[in-house]
């Protein structure tokens, strides 16, 4: 059974860091990709960062340069370092696993960005 289970979640001021933390069951590298989505209240849930089987990663516009995504196959677990945080990156961030093409879910991390 695949399970992910975040950590890193916190409060933070704007303009600092934080890093977002998934452990996965099972060898990561199997997966067919890893990501983080995040939801606001009120807004749907959208994709933050993923890093593929093979190693590239994709950012959603509003994030690229601050966060960075990137994975430890030893310790079947993925980051997310979260730099420069603003206001409006204040969500439930969500670890996804992608494994035989099907979508797993973490129980979520609350982030808020204080101004």
């Amino acid at each position: 059974q695949v399970q992910l289970v975040e950590s890193g979640g916190g409060l933070v001021q704007a303009g600092g860091s934080l890093r977002l933390s998934c452990a996965a069951s099972g060898s990561i590298f199997t997966y067919n990709a890893m990501g983080w989505y995040r939801q606001a209240p009120e807004k749907q849930r959208e994709l933050v960062a993923r890093i593929l089987r093979g190693g590239s990663t994709e950012y959603a516009d509003s994030v690229k340069g601050r966060f960075t995504i990137s994975r430890d196959n030893a310790k079947n677990t993925v980051y997310l370092q979260m730099n420069s945080l603003k206001g409006e990156d204040t969500a439930v961030y969500y670890c996804n696993g992608v494994y035989h093409y099907t979508y797993y879910w973490g129980q979520g991390t609350q982030v808020t960005v204080s101004s």
